[in-house]
């Protein structure tokens, strides 16, 4: 299936968050949000992802 993720199309077999971010190879800190909305680490393996999802990857940055 084909998902957005962080604007660019991106070809998957995983069937939730946990999978995707274990294909992915996501490591250190980040935070994702699925279609927009936030999803905490602790629901990654429940929450199940779609065709078309929107999928935002952001690590945290330095600055002040």
């Amino acid at each position: 299936m084909i998902l957005l993720i962080n604007d660019k199309p991106n070809e998957t077999n995983a069937a939730n968050l946990a999978g995707l971010v274990a294909e992915l190879n996501i490591e250190g800190a980040f935070a994702l949000a699925l279609n927009e909305n936030f999803i905490p680490k602790n629901q990654y393996a429940e929450t199940p992802i779609t065709e078309n999802d929107r999928i935002e990857i952001v690590a945290p940055m330095q600055g002040g």
